[in-house]
């Protein structure tokens, strides 16, 4: 197993700092060894208190671990205090052979207080940046770094090659602060390559700098060049923002762990659906089943595209027999039904389950006496164009409805529609697993047959 070396400081709250780093590391595959330069005090309301650790203490914890232990990469974070910088890059230079360093400048907490004092700007920039194979500034950071004024992606280019010229490697100036949409600019000082990306909703964010620092050394250390690794760190990252941890009363820590739990649960959601299919074909749902059948979908944990919901490429069919599943469940067989099922989690993540079953006469009054929340949307309120696009119509309609939820209501158990011409009326059932919706439509065929609606 590759190994790498944490240089950091320590965040209670486990947000970012050594914890994130150690997190971080062993989610990407590397065994991580840690060093303490300082000790925080925070929490996700904000930093209370830096404590710096001693240098020789430092260069005690160097000396036990690159004595002792193979080292593949370096991920060098906060270092607490200029002295810590010497011994941190004395150490370094005494290696027969550096391995990969990442060096992630950081100079202030997140939600403000100072890291690092001016004359440690100073020789990071004369003692650490000659020894970083990668360089990974902020806006706030490289504005410090180089004294410039960055607005713009331009600007952030400019400033990255600046930096890039005082020694690291590559630079990888991250446009995360910008106003624009994030552009980061990664740059070996001979080329340039600019990183687009959509502005994520990402309101617990604490911690993404050192996850982004943390992967990327560790893909290093496997062996990936920079790009491949600068890469693959900020597609972990995009998913650890997107599904960032609601901890504490203030600004919670990203989620390192969201893209690893979806691929650890692909083979739960397969046997979920196999399971509710199996109870659907048993206690026949086909009288609910529609002219274009049925699908019952179950997303992955984290589900960020159709490819990561499951449902039955063959449908769930109505023959003289009864319901049949031509074929198993498999992961991006139906994107109707996913465009369902991603429209809800975006709201009500714990929602990853849904089905579409025919619309019946009568069923808005039927439903609430199974204690089952219904609401609809019109197709002829759908706006131009949204009907183009495949998967659309479902998107927009579920949209709707939930848009016209109140804060404080849940997520409807089925949303209908009447159709129109040449599309047929339709309930979605809404649930948090697949037992939990074939649970709900089965009760609503029993209720319907007791009723002499089907």
């Amino acid at each position: 197993m590759k190994t790498l070396l944490i240089v950091a400081g320590s965040d209670p709250g486990a947000g970012a700092g050594l914890q994130q780093d150690l997190k971080t590391a062993t989610l990407s595959g590397a065994y991580g060894f840690t060093v303490v330069t300082a000790l925080t005090v925070q929490n996700s309301l904000g930093l209370q208190a830096v404590h710096p650790v001693a240098p020789e203490v430092v260069a005690a914890q160097l000396d036990a671990i690159l004595t002792d232990f193979p080292v593949a990469a370096v991920k060098i974070g906060m270092v607490g205090t200029a002295a810590n910088i010497r011994v941190i890059a004395r150490r370094l230079r005494d290696l027969a052979d550096l391995p990969p360093v990442v060096l992630d400048p950081v100079l202030a907490a997140g939600r403000g207080g100072a890291l690092l004092e001016e004359e440690g700007v100073g020789l990071l920039k004369a003692e650490l940046f000659p020894l970083a194979t990668i360089l990974t500034p902020n806006v706030p950071e490289a504005v410090r770094l180089t004294g410039r004024t960055i607005e713009s992606p331009a600007h952030l280019e400019a400033a990255a090659r600046e930096l890039q010229a005082q020694g690291p490697t590559w630079v990888l100036a991250k446009g995360g602060h910008l106003a624009t949409d994030p552009v980061d600019i990664l740059t070996d000082g001979q080329k340039s390559y600019r990183l687009e990306g959509a502005r994520l909703p990402a309101p617990h964010n604490h911690g993404s700098g050192c996850l982004l620092a943390a992967a990327m050394a560790a893909y290093l250390a496997q062996g990936l060049t920079v790009p491949e690794a600068v890469n693959q760190a900020r597609e972990m990252v995009r998913a650890a923002l997107r599904h960032g941890l609601p901890l504490g009363r203030g600004v919670g820590p990203v989620n390192p762990y969201a893209p690893f739990g979806r691929e650890q649960a692909r083979y739960q959601v397969l046997e979920d659906l196999r399971t509710a299919a199996a109870r659907l074909v048993r206690e026949d749902l086909s009288p609910l089943i529609p002219e274009v059948m049925s699908n019952l979908g179950y997303a992955l944990p984290h589900a960020e595209g159709y490819k990561h919901v499951a449902a039955f490429p063959g449908r769930l069919i109505k023959t003289p027999q009864g319901t049949m599943t031509p074929a198993p469940p498999a992961f991006g067989a139906s994107r109707h039904i996913a465009a369902v099922i991603l429209t809800v989690a975006e709201r009500f993540p714990h929602l990853r389950a849904a089905m579409n079953i025919r619309y019946v006469e009568g069923i808005e009054d039927i439903a609430p006496l199974l204690h089952l929340r219904y609401a609809s949307f019109d197709r002829a309120q759908e706006p131009p164009g949204v009907k183009a696009r495949e998967g659309g119509t479902l998107a927009w309609g579920v949209a709707s409805v939930l848009d016209n939820l109140q804060s404080w209501e849940e997520a409807p158990d089925l949303i209908g529609d009447r159709g129109e011409v040449g599309k047929e009326a339709m309930i979605r059932i809404l649930g948090e697993d697949p037992m939990n919706v074939a649970e709900k439509a089965l009760a609503l065929k029993n209720a319907l047959q007791a009723a002499g609606k089907v």
